[in-house]
């Protein structure tokens, strides 16, 4: 029985990781870079559901759109102020621009009077509720799971299926996926590549805003929850840099590990997880689970 919560606690964590991790690969796929600000445009998102709805006093289901909607505007303003400009520079020069974007974000958190340097938390209408199964009249052996990786669980499954359907028959996605294969082609035959770069990265902030809702609740608000960011990497990489699937396959399995390891390991080893996978992956299977085998002829 603990077992199961442990894994079930997992995969909800691992649905988190998956979905920062589907930013990375989104941005990767319309520009071929790297974006290290997408923990940061989780921990936004956080902030703008909280604001909200503590301050502007909005319910929970006007909030949580209005929070999604600001983002992917606020993403894709980026992409036209910051990113656009300096793209063919080197990749190294975009990087480090992202990193950069990150860190003011969250200098700028931190300078809000009250909840910019507190913990705080989102007032969700599923908050600390638990469901029980099995066990006997008291309790005892019952699964105990919190409402609140279940509907991580959920929304994470629902995300997954729009963004299938929205690259698999719609004009835009058909066209995103024109772009990442070759941006000159996809130029040459008219797709307007610059205006699908902008719409990835307001995709991508959009679903990190998603991301840091769902957290909320669990981790609580705070200006360094954008670090978990630095464990999405690894899903990333895991699934395959180029795959949206393997994405939340790779985070799922990096929520497993380290679910387990911070169980049954010592003190230390659920913090290293998600690493130790990485490494075991690039030995085993360099292009990930779901990557692709890349060629050049010379």
């Amino acid at each position: 029985m603990l077992f199961l919560q442990l894994v079930i606690g997992g995969i909800a964590q691992g649905c988190i990781y998956g979905l920062i991790a589907l930013g990375f690969v989104l941005i990767y796929k319309a520009t071929e870079t790297v974006s290290f600000a997408q923990g940061e445009l989780m921990m936004l998102g956080a902030f703008g559901g909280l604001v909200m709805m503590t301050m502007l006093g909005f319910p929970y289901w006007l909030a949580v759109p209005c929070v999604i909607v600001a983002m992917a505007l606020f993403g894709i303003l980026i992409e036209r102020i910051v990113i656009r400009p300096v793209l063919g520079q080197p990749a190294f020069s975009i990087v480090m621009l992202t990193i950069g974007i990150g860190y003011m974000a969250r200098g700028l958190i931190t300078m809000i009077p009250v909840i910019g340097t507190d913990t705080n938390a989102l007032p969700v209408p599923y908050k600390d509720e638990i469901w029980k199964f099995g066990g006997d009249a008291m309790g005892i052996g019952a699964v105990v799971i919190n409402v609140e990786n279940i509907v991580v669980i959920a929304v994470t499954a629902v995300l997954c299926a729009v963004l299938f359907a929205l690259f698999r028959y719609s004009k835009l996605g058909i066209a995103m996926q024109a772009a990442s294969q070759n941006q000159l082609a996809a130029y040459y035959m008219g797709i307007p590549v610059k205006r699908l770069n902008g719409i990835a990265w307001g995709l991508a902030a959009a679903v990190a805003a998603i991301a840091g809702i769902l957290l909320a609740p669990i981790t609580f608000v705070h200006a360094n929850m954008g670090f978990i960011g630095l464990k999405a990497f690894p899903a990333a990489v895991v699934g395959g840099f180029g795959s949206l699937p393997g994405a939340i396959v790779g985070g799922l399995v990096i929520g497993i590990v380290e679910s387990l390891a911070g169980f049954y390991l010592p003190d230390g080893f659920k913090d290293t997880a998600a690493y130790i996978v990485v490494l075991i992956m690039l030995m085993v299977k360099p292009n990930g689970l779901f990557g692709e085998k890349l060629r050049k002829k010379v």
